[in-house]
């Protein structure tokens, strides 16, 4: 597989940038504070670069300690689908 890594980052860079979506808009909010209060840009460059790393780390967390699995699992006992494929193949896991 040519871009198996590639896709690897980019997911956990995804999950992490997910689970911090609402943290993106204070971070968007404080830089526009910090432009009209005089800021200067490599701090706000450096602090945008820390949350894109932050993002991938966390992503990676989430999936060295398979919290998306978790998440995938409530999604599955939800889904009225996989509860008839569970039923019908006695896998009585709901």
């Amino acid at each position: 597989m040519k871009f198996y890594r590639f896709a690897l980052f980019k997911a956990y860079f995804d999950k992490g940038y997910g689970v911090t979506s609402y943290l993106k808009y204070l971070i968007a909010a404080g830089g526009f504070a910090a432009v009209i209060d005089g800021m200067k840009p490599q701090i706000l460059i450096f602090i945008f670069l820390f949350y894109g790393f932050t993002c991938f780390f966390i992503g990676k967390l989430w999936y060295k300690y398979k919290i998306a699995d978790a998440e995938k699992e409530v999604d599955n006992n939800i889904n009225p689908f996989v509860r008839e494929m569970r039923l019908k193949f006695n896998n009585h896991k709901i």
